[in-house]
């Protein structure tokens, strides 16, 4: 299987990013109410912003991290960019010079890092940013083997929006390394085609909290999404929420 850069990906994705994704106002309640008091938090992987532009809105003192300048570019073009501190790097392992009472890592991004080693890194980093007592908030899909065929491939349409535009993924499964390799192809109203390209090294949420705990840190509560629904054996989704003792 390929793998990509990291700062490639943030360059094809950056055009679409905003069009695709947004947050969601629970996701900003849930996190403020863990930002402490005077609110401060750190994003990692901040992309343009989806989140932390409307915490900032509420009132939270931010910094973020990223690796992609185009998406620092989409960040800083919006009303209240230029508010957020933004350090360039790559949030496995980038240092920051102070400490927050919360983290978090949203849109199942410690997949993108992609392998446990790295990932296993960005816990460790995670847990030096933290104040004694703050919050490592990540959320993340809960993986499902029954999205792949027997060959371990996926193909399926995403959306038809119209005659000329339609979205679909082919995505390539590795369950011994754990990884997705996909595209998210998508042909526009002007007949252009345009390939996403996505690779992921995805984790179970047992082994992340394996990862936390090496990083010190503990799992304090798990839900199934940011307006605090119960976890349970059917949840596709998981929002855990990890302390760091003090």
């Amino acid at each position: 299987m390929s793998e990509y850069d990291i700062e490639t990906y943030g360059a094809i994705w950056a055009p679409f990013y905003d069009e695709l994704f947004d947050g969601s106002e629970s996701e900003v309640r849930f996190l403020k109410a863990l930002a402490g008091d005077p609110p401060r938090a750190l994003e990692l992987a901040i992309g343009s912003g989806r989140v932390a532009l409307p915490l900032s809105a509420a009132g939270v003192e931010m910094t973020g991290i990223d690796i992609s300048a185009d998406m620092i570019g989409l960040l800083r073009a919006k009303p209240g960019g230029d508010g957020i501190q933004i350090i360039e790097g790559d949030f496995a392992d980038v240092a920051v010079d102070d400490t927050y009472p919360l983290v978090y890592l949203p849109f199942n991004t410690l997949f993108a890092l992609l392998d446990q080693d790295r990932q296993v890194d960005c816990f460790v980093n995670t847990a030096r940013a933290l104040e004694p007592g703050g919050r490592f908030v990540l959320d993340a899909f809960v993986p499902d083997m029954t999205r792949f065929d027997r060959y371990q491939t996926r193909m399926a349409v995403e959306s038809i929006t119209s005659n000329q535009a339609h979205a679909y993924e082919l995505s390539i499964h590795d369950p011994v390394g754990q990884r997705v390799v996909s595209h998210h192809v998508r042909r526009q109203e002007d007949g252009s085609t345009v390939v996403l390209p996505v690779t992921i090294r995805y984790a179970w949420p047992a082994e992340i909290d394996l990862m936390a705990k090496l990083a010190g840190l503990e799992l304090e509560d798990r839900f199934g999404w940011y307006d605090r629904r119960r976890f349970s054996e059917q949840s596709g989704q998981h929002v855990s929420v990890y302390r760091k003792p003090g």
